[in-house]
């Protein structure tokens, strides 16, 4: 792709996708068991009440995880790299499932978005330092072995959960339990939105201001340290934002996989992977992602209403399984 086709492009598919997740969040609030047309939408209960702080969920929840995709993905230099697929959004949940099972409160309503974060950063710190015992040569660990740490992380954690869960004292504890395994934005209110705009907004605005350190990575090591980088430091700090961001959007909506794979992946096809376009764009492309996700899940068998999470998962995992495949035959790689 030459360089003025890229400048071309990049406005192109920038402005295009604030389109659609204009477009998507629209309907989104019109359609459901009740449609609401287009005039009533500001003076709808439904809409106001119901409808439109899930809506913005979906979109920060979005948002949050294609973004920290991005980032995973160049610090591990790993392009299967996902926060739901190298166990950190597992991480983030069970923290918050066991916050909840013991009735922990010492931070209010922010109690488990706090041990959703420890979650997570606990569980990027595990996979970062194995990522970098594999690879000592600076090009990180190869797909194969960050999917089967992820998949070990999950299973442990996994049995964390289970255990946790034989143990809750009450049955509405096990409901909100398996609201956090299998991500769904079912009864999101203002006050999730509340918990979430804030640490979501200032994640995304760090990490975009950060898209030269991630450029940077990309060159390699050596190249970035001859730069100016420190690159310790610099890995620390984006990996604890794309701990942050995916524990914030954990905490309000349990866990969706597959969107910080598919994005990123996505953007960078089109425009390249300069994070200084590509950040913007995957958090606008999530964003919109999740919104037409969790549209279908309301409306694709209605009355019977689909969690979020696993329509995510249905169009995600073939994805996945192609970009495996992709990787293994192009590395020659073995599981």
């Amino acid at each position: 792709m030459s360089r003025t086709h890229s400048r071309l492009t990049t406005p192109v598919v920038i402005i295009g996708s604030l389109i659609l997740l204009v477009v998507s969040f629209v309907i989104s609030l019109m359609m459901g068991p009740v449609t609401v047309p287009l005039s009533d939408l500001a003076s709808s209960p439904v809409v106001t009440e119901i409808r439109a702080p899930r809506i913005i969920i979906a979109a920060l929840v979005g948002a949050a995880l294609a973004v920290s995709g991005a980032i995973m993905q160049t610090v591990f230099h790993n392009p299967l790299a996902d926060p739901g697929i190298v166990g950190v959004s597992s991480g983030a949940a069970v923290a918050a499932v066991l916050a909840i099972v013991t009735g922990a409160s010492f931070f209010g309503e922010w109690t488990i978005p706090f041990a959703a974060f420890i979650g997570a950063i606990i569980t990027v710190a595990v996979v970062y330092l194995i990522a970098s015992s594999r690879a000592m040569d600076g090009r990180g660990a190869d797909p194969a072995t960050l999917v089967l740490v992820g998949l070990a992380i999950t299973a442990f954690l996994g049995a964390v959960i289970s255990a946790a869960t034989a143990n809750a004292p009450q049955d509405s504890e096990l409901r909100s339990v398996t609201f956090w395994l299998n991500g769904d934005l079912v009864s999101r209110t203002w006050d999730h939105v509340g918990v979430s705009v804030i640490p979501i907004i200032v994640g995304l605005i760090l990490a975009v201001g950060a898209s030269r350190d991630l450029n940077l990575l990309l060159l390699g090591e050596s190249t970035a340290q001859t730069s100016g980088l420190n690159v310790g430091r610099a890995r620390i700090f984006l990996l604890a934002l794309a701990a942050l961001l995916t524990a914030t959007a954990v905490a309000v909506s349990g866990t969706i996989t597959f969107v910080g794979l598919v994005v990123p992946h996505l953007i960078r096809i089109v425009i390249g992977a300069d994070h200084r376009a590509l950040l913007p764009a995957a958090a606008i492309l999530g964003a919109t992602f999740v919104i037409v996700a969790d549209t279908v899940a309301r409306m694709l068998f209605s009355p019977i209403v689909l969690q979020t999470g696993v329509v995510v998962a249905f169009i995600g995992s073939p994805i996945f399984l192609y970009l495996l495949l992709t990787v293994r035959k192009r590395r020659g790689l073995g599981l």
